[in-house]
């Protein structure tokens, strides 16, 4: 871990940390949300899903959230899709920088999040990355339930390299694993990143985490130690996957930021900045939010 001194952050909050929410946030304040993420140094944000709008009533304004996004040439915002649908929808904004395709590693989960078996939605996510490279524009493949399925249970690690390799075969940005229902541990994550390192190299790996059982900084801190390069979080550590029975929140922006900073790993994010956007944050939703960091005192005090 000496050796490490950067990773790249992933701000999801706007995506992930508001899809599983009851209450509708408006299209202004998700605009401010991915304001202020800039602000504190996001440069990749997975700003909205380009999904039906009946399953995800809460990222129904994706087009007129993306007609709303600052024009920044040195942030890549990053739309979820799962299907072509989807990505034509994104692509057609103008405004989506990345496309970002999921696949799952269980039939049983496939079925009820996307419709499809597990081959069928890596299938489908391999011709997102397609469709966005004949656009110009980059892709990445993230691999759902990667640790755990909520209705088939233990996921063999075979599965997850197997899945790994033939998505790396598509040359997306980077293989992605996802803790969707928050059941990693730090022993399992590591090998598991380890040897997806193996069979997707030379493409970055970036993890996904869940807070579900407490274990979700553990697992960021095992998966970097192991090589992951790339971590998502999320702004006050809300989130859930609505088709995910106990699938709480992701692992908190400002909790990952204060972990790895204080040990010496920069993340290009400002901590007292990302602090103050939870805060409002908090505000918008109307009840205090997961993260720790931005509960607690300044250390050291300013």
């Amino acid at each position: 871990m000496a050796s490490k001194t950067r990773i790249e952050m992933v701000e999801v909050g706007p995506r992930d940390g508001l899809q599983n929410e009851k209450a509708v946030v408006s299209t202004a304040d998700k605009a401010e949300l991915i304001r202020r993420a800039i602000a504190y140094g996001a440069r990749r944000i997975e700003v909205t899903s380009f999904v039906n709008p009946s399953r995800v009533p809460q990222l129904a304004d994706a087009e007129q959230l993306a007609a709303m996004l600052p024009d920044r040439d040195d942030v890549t915002y990053i739309g979820l899709v799962l299907n072509r649908r989807g990505a034509e929808r994104a692509l057609a904004t103008g405004r989506i920088d990345e496309l970002g395709a999921v696949c799952v590693t269980s039939d049983a989960f496939g079925i009820r999040n996307q419709g499809q078996s597990s081959d069928e939605s890596l299938a489908a996510a391999i011709e997102i990355v397609e469709l966005a490279h004949a656009a110009g524009r980059s892709a990445q493949i993230t691999i759902a339930t990667a640790f755990g399925c909520p209705f088939a249970g233990e996921v063999p690690m075979a599965r997850v390299i197997d899945m790994a390799k033939r998505a790396a075969d598509a040359q997306p940005r980077e293989v992605a694993l996802a803790d969707t229902i928050g059941v990693a541990v730090p022993a399992q994550v590591a090998e598991t990143v380890a040897r997806v390192r193996e069979a997707a190299g030379p493409l970055p790996v970036r993890v996904h985490f869940h807070n579900t059982r407490g274990a979700g900084l553990a697992n960021v801190w095992a998966a970097v130690a192991s090589g992951a390069t790339i971590v998502d979080a999320s702004l006050g550590g809300l989130g859930g996957c609505p088709f995910a029975p106990g699938a709480a929140g992701n692992v908190a922006t400002e909790d990952v930021v204060y972990m790895l900073e204080r040990s010496g790993i920069a993340t290009g994010l400002a901590l007292a900045d990302v602090v103050d956007a939870a805060a409002w944050f908090t505000e918008v939703m109307g009840r205090p939010l997961p993260a720790m960091v931005s509960k607690a005192p300044a250390f050291p005090a300013s």
